[in-house]
C-alpha cells in the first residue's frame, strides 16, 4: 500500500509555482526523507498533504484515501501526526493542557490521553516545567511539545517538517530512537530536514525536490552504491548552488 501518493500535484501563488506537477510514491512503512534547498516547495507540499493548503491542481492520496473526499479525509486525519513548519501552539496552555486538548481532538479515550501524556512529557523532559505555559518556553521546548503532540495519537503516518531544528543533542538522539521504533511497528515517516547526516542515518528512501519539481526519488541503499547522499543531492539540485561565493576581503 502507498502511504503517500500524488499525481501532478501543483500549488501556485500568483504567477509562482511553489510545487509543480509533483508525483510522489511513498510505500507504507518507509522512513522517507523529503529533501530540497530553501524555497524548493517542501513545506508547501506537506501543507497540502495534511489539508492545511488546497492544491491548485492534481490529486493526493494518503493511507489509500482520496483527500478530495471531505468525509474520508476527515477520518484519515485521525491516523496522521504532524509537526508543521509553523508550530502554532496555544501560548496560554501548559504542556499537559495542550496535549490533553490534542487528544480530545483525536477523539482518544480520556485514560489513553492521560497515560500517553505522562509518558510523552517525561520522554521530552517537559514534566519538569509542568506549571509553565508554552508562551514561556524556549524554541527547543516548543519543538519538543509539537513532537509529543504528533506522537500522541500513535499515528500510522507522521509528517515531520524539520523536527530536529533547535532540539538539543540528547533530545535529538532520543527522538531518532523513538522514530525508529515507530517505523519498526509499521508507521510511515515523511521527514524534511536540511541535515543530510540525519537523513542518511534514518531514512530508507529519499525524494529530492528543486524549484517545485521532483528531481530524484531513490532508496538510500541505491544511493549508497553510487556515492554519498550529499553528492547526489548537489548533483540533483545543481552544483552551482553549492559553489561558495568568495568574499573580496579574504583574498587580500
Amino acid at each position: 500500500m502507498l502511504a503517500v501518493e500524488t499525481n501532478g500535484l501543483t500549488r501556485c501563488f500568483g504567477a509562482v509555482r511553489a510545487v509543480d506537477g509533483l508525483d510522489l510514491r511513498v510505500e507504507a512503512g518507509m522512513f522517507y526523507g523529503f529533501l530540497g534547498p530553501n524555497g524548493a516547495g517542501k513545506s508547501t507540499t506537506i501543507k497540502m498533504l495534511t489539508g492545511l493548503l488546497a492544491p491548485t491542481r492534481g490529486s493526493m492520496r494518503i493511507l489509500d484515501t482520496d483527500l478530495s473526499v471531505p468525509d474520508a479525509a476527515r477520518e484519515v486525519k485521525r491516523r496522521v501526526g504532524v509537526v508543521p513548519e509553523d508550530l502554532a501552539l496555544f501560548d496560554n496552555l501548559t504542556a499537559r493542557e495542550y496535549l490533553t486538548f490534542i487528544g480530545r481532538m483525536y477523539l482518544l479515550p480520556a485514560a489513553t490521553v492521560r497515560d500517553r501524556c505522562q509518558e510523552l512529557l517525561a520522554m521530552m523532559e517537559l514534566d519538569r516545567e509542568a506549571k509553565k505555559i508554552t508562551l514561556e518556553y524556549s524554541h527547543g521546548m516548543k519543538k519538543k511539545l509539537a513532537l509529543a503532540a504528533a506522537l500522541l495519537p500513535n499515528p500510522d503516518l507522521l509528517f515531520l517538517d524539520e523536527p530536529f531544528e533547535g532540539v538539543d543533542a540528547v533530545a535529538s538522539r532520543m527522538l531518532r530512537d523513538t522514530l525508529r521504533q515507530f517505523v519498526h511497528r509499521g508507521t510511515t515517516v515523511f521527514l524534511t530536514s536540511h541535515v543530510l547526516e540525519i537523513v542518511e542515518k534514518l531514512c530508507t528512501d529519499v525524494g529530492i525536490i528543486a524549484q517545485g519539481k521532483l528531481v530524484l526519488q531513490e532508496s538510500m541503499a541505491e544511493i549508497g552504491r553510487t556515492g554519498t547522499l550529499e553528492e547526489r543531492f548537489l548533483a540533483a539540485v545543481g552544483n552551482g548552488q553549492a559553489e561558495a561565493q568568495r568574499l573580496s576581503w579574504l583574498e587580500e
